[in-house]
């Protein structure tokens, strides 16, 4: 009960990928929502598990156990590195952050996410693709759009502008 009455903001989540479309989604967010933000700004970045997949039609068989382990061990780096990059421009803004790393369908699993955090808000970059790319490549901001438990905030970058 103590921490319901301490939170005054509304629990919020960006979602974080290498694409600079999140990133100005986060600064975005910063910009506009921070007064209503409460603490901590939650962060996921969730690293798919498609590239297993890849190694292991291309091998014909089962990848040997360390390149598996090695690519593990390089999306963890590169989800490790997402968020730090996230976390420093949150600090530039004042703002603390909790991260979350997860493995999996990053559509699905940022929705379950959001679900047992309790998000209030989800925040999502947009890719810009036109409807033949999201046709073939599928779109998450979408999916969460459409599944997502919580309202959904999709932050469409100006075509003219860079981040």
């Amino acid at each position: 009960m103590a921490e319901a009455k301490e939170r005054t903001g509304k629990r919020v989540m960006v979602a974080i990928e290498e694409h600079e479309c999140s990133h100005y989604a986060l600064e975005w967010t910063l910009l506009n929502l921070k007064p209503t933000i409460s603490s901590p700004l939650l962060l996921i970045t969730v690293q798919p598990f498609s590239p297993f997949t890849y190694v292991a039609a291309a091998s014909y068989a089962a990848p040997p156990q360390e390149l598996i382990q090695s690519m593990q061990e390089h999306q963890k780096q590169a989800a490790l590195a997402l968020l730090e990059n996230a976390k420093e421009i949150c600090a530039k803004h004042g703002v603390d952050v909790e991260t979350i790393t997860e493995m999996g369908e990053p559509k699905e699993v940022i929705c379950q996410v959001a679900e047992k955090r309790n998000v209030e808000l989800l925040v999502m970059g947009n890719h810009g693709r036109g409807a033949v790319e999201r046709f073939f490549l599928g779109s998450v901001s979408n999916y969460c759009v459409h599944n997502a438990k919580c309202p959904v905030l999709v932050v469409k970058q100006d075509s003219g502008k860079k981040n």
